[in-house]
């Protein structure tokens, strides 16, 4: 595949406006086992005998993915990564998968960008947890030299990811420490969070502040405001994955917003919030993107940015989450460009790093397009 054909911006039916494709765009929650190419996985299933997929073809593998996704359950939502991973148990197969996301990425505008995995769900093959995430940094490396020399740069961050019902969290924030100078910059802990509080990993979370080290947790998505308030007062993260429920503690009804203590602390602290539209319809945790929290939440000034989370399942890209905002709650570009600077200042890149790209892609980007 040739870096021009890579780049192609991914199709997922939804009608990009050429202002918002063109649109410079960073990405902070994204799962790199959630946004396999499905002509990948047929692919190297075909390579390894993994007979169990649920469709012959690219076209309809893809369309399975969506449909299964598409259920109303977060549980329901994850058991389709079984797949996915199935087919990325070797170190060739995960470097493949991460020069293809950085590709697709950055055939979507995306300038910088976090993927996060689960090393651990990748050791069925016989790889360490160091073979799986030198593999996925040779990928992500393999990614950005061939996007670049397209004409298309884009810096590529991988966060590492503990499964919220296992046992390996102090072991994996343990490896995210070790390899943060070699293209790690963060911890996270996902799965389904009822029954799976994030303080069943204090210990990992503890180590991390300990180490000076950034994470973020998934937080507020399926479940409410308790998840919310352990994930920040009692283990401390840097950033909220989805955070949507944090509407639960604003009251509405009145003349004007009234935000409770929770969401005033969120907002007066400045704490990001990672939110995507598309999956949270699919998991229920909002009813329409034009009903969906971020909207209320931008208006009221906290700091929300705009994800993906899983491309493969909600056939989604940016270009996809920032035009249903402009089409469905109407979202300006100037909105975009203010969520696109909240999610860079929120990026887990050291401060001047953050803001070269600021200043150097994302403004500059945006006045091309005619905002000053």
């Amino acid at each position: 595949m040739t870096p021009a054909a890579a780049l192609v911006a991914p199709e997922t039916g939804y009608p990009v406006s050429a202002e918002v494709a063109a649109a410079p765009k960073v990405l902070l929650h994204d799962h790199l086992d959630g946004g396999v190419r499905p002509q990948t996985i047929i692919e190297i299933a075909d390579e390894i005998g993994y007979a169990d997929l649920p469709a012959p073809d690219a076209g309809a593998l893809g369309r399975w993915f969506h449909e299964s996704a598409d259920s109303g359950s977060l549980v329901r939502y994850l058991e389709t990564f079984a797949h996915t991973t199935a087919v990325m148990q070797s170190a060739d197969a995960l470097r493949r998968v991460a020069r293809e996301c950085v590709l697709d990425l950055a055939g979507d505008g995306v300038v910088y960008a976090e993927s996060r995995y689960a090393p651990e769900q990748h050791l069925a093959g016989g790889l360490s947890l160091e073979d799986v995430v030198e593999a996925v940094n040779a990928g992500f490396r393999e990614g950005e030299a061939q996007a670049a020399a397209a004409g298309r740069p884009i810096r590529m961050i991988a966060l590492l990811t503990a499964m919220r019902h296992a046992a390996k969290s102090r072991e994996i924030a343990e490896l995210a420490v070790r390899y943060r100078d070699q293209g790690v910059g963060g911890f996270d802990i996902a799965g389904a969070e009822a029954g799976y509080p994030p303080t069943r990993h204090l210990d990992a979370f503890e180590y991390l502040q300990r180490e000076n080290a950034h994470f973020t947790i998934h937080a507020g998505e399926a479940f409410g405001l308790p998840s919310i308030w352990e994930a920040i007062q009692w283990c401390g993260a840097d950033r909220l994955g989805h955070g949507v429920r944090i509407v639960d503690d604003i009251d509405t009804f009145g003349e004007r917003p009234a935000l409770g203590r929770l969401a005033a602390y969120v907002r007066d602290a400045r704490i990001p919030l990672e939110m995507c539209p598309t999956s949270n319809l699919q998991t229920g945790a909002a009813e329409s993107v034009a009903a969906h929290p971020i909207t209320l939440l931008k208006q009221l000034r906290f700091r929300v940015t705009i994800n993906t989370d899983n491309r493969l399942m909600s056939n989604t890209t940016m270009g996809r989450e920032m035009q249903q905002l402009v089409d469905q709650a109407g979202w300006t570009l100037a909105d975009l460009r203010w969520a696109t600077i909240n999610a860079m200042k929120s990026a887990f890149l050291p401060f001047d790093e953050r803001l070269a790209i600021i200043d150097g892609v994302v403004k500059p980007g945006y006045a091309a397009l005619g905002l000053a």
